[in-house]
C-alpha cells in the first residue's frame, strides 16, 4: 500500500477533514446571520394603498412613513386628473424604510392629438376611427344629403374643425350626418312678383315643374304677367318639396 493510502486512514487526516468542513459551515452561518442583521431580514414597513387618491395626499403619506417616491404621468380620459392609478410595489408589500415607491398619476392636461380625416366616412367607421385616436363622439345631427349616415361635417364646441387640427385628447367630436333624402327634396322658391320667364328659369334650376296658371283680372298681354301667389308656397311648416313637384301659379297683368 502506498504512503498516500496509509495517510488517508490516519486520525490526523480525518481530523483535518472534519476541521475543514466545520470551518466552511461556520463561514456560511456567519455570512447568513451577518447579512440578515445588516438588511434587517424579516422586518419592514407595509406599502400603503395609494391608488385612487390625489397625488398630493399620496406624497404626504409616503413622506410620513419614510418612503421616497418617483412619479410618472399618463392620460386617462375617464379618470380624475391628478389621481394615482398605479403604484409599485403593490399595497401591503413589506419593504425597507427609504424604499422608492413608483407612482403613476393621471396627467392634469390632456395631450394634443390630430383630428383624423373622417369626412365622407360611414358613421360606424368614423366612431371607431375617433376612438382609436383617443377621441369621443359627441352629439349627432342630420343634414339633407343623399348619403345616409355619412359624416358631412365635424365640430368641436360648436365650431367646425378640419382633419389635422390639434385638439385635446379625449375631446367629444360632434358629427353632422347625411339623412339620405336630401337629394330628393329641394327648397320651395319664392316666386311672387316675378314674371313668367323668370319663374320658368327658377323652376328649371330648382328641379321643379310649372303647374296650372290661373289668371286674375283682365289680361291684355299674356306675355307680361306677374305672379301674385303660388301653391305650394314656402311657410314655417313647408320649406321643402320633392323634386319635380308642380308649382301652381296665380298671375295678374304686369305693368308696362
Amino acid at each position: 500500500m502506498s504512503k498516500f493510502g496509509a495517510y488517508l486512514k490516519t486520525t490526523s487526516f480525518r481530523n483535518n477533514i472534519l476541521l475543514a468542513i466545520g470551518s466552511v459551515i461556520a463561514v456560511v452561518l456567519i455570512a447568513f446571520f451577518s447579512l440578515s442583521f445588516y438588511t434587517n431580514h424579516g422586518s419592514g414597513i407595509p406599502v400603503p394603498m395609494l391608488k385612487g387618491i390625489p397625488i398630493e395626499k399620496a406624497i404626504n403619506i409616503l413622506k410620513d412613513q419614510g418612503f421616497n417616491y418617483q412619479i410618472d404621468s399618463v392620460y386617462v380620459g375617464d379618470a380624475p386628473p391628478g389621481t394615482v392609478i398605479e403604484q409599485d410595489p403593490d399595497p401591503e408589500t413589506s419593504v425597507k424604510e427609504n424604499r422608492v415607491i413608483y407612482l403613476t398619476m393621471v396627467t392634469l392636461k390632456a395631450p394634443p392629438v390630430d383630428l383624423p380625416d373622417i369626412d365622407q366616412m360611414p358613421y360606424i367607421q368614423a366612431v371607431a376611427t375617433l376612438q382609436n385616436n383617443g377621441l369621443k363622439v359627441g352629439d349627432t345631427t342630420y343634414r339633407a344629403d343623399i348619403a345616409l349616415n355619412v359624416v358631412l361635417e365635424t365640430k368641436l364646441a360648436g365650431q367646425t374643425i378640419k382633419a389635422g387640427t390639434k385638439i385635446p385628447k379625449g375631446s367629444k367630436i360632434d358629427l353632422v350626418l347625411g339623412d339620405g333624402v336630401g337629394a330628393s327634396e329641394v327648397e320651395v322658391p319664392d316666386l311672387t312678383n316675378q314674371d313668367l320667364d323668370a319663374v320658368r328659369f327658377v323652376l328649371k334650376t330648382s328641379n321643379l315643374s310649372l303647374g296650372t296658371i290661373t289668371y286674375e283680372g283682365a289680361i291684355t298681354d299674356s306675355s307680361n304677367v306677374v305672379v301674385v301667389s303660388q301653391s305650394p308656397m314656402k311657410t314655417d311648416s313647408v320649406t321643402k318639396v320633392s323634386i319635380g313637384t308642380k308649382i301652381n301659379l296665380v298671375v295678374t297683368q304686369g305693368k308696362k
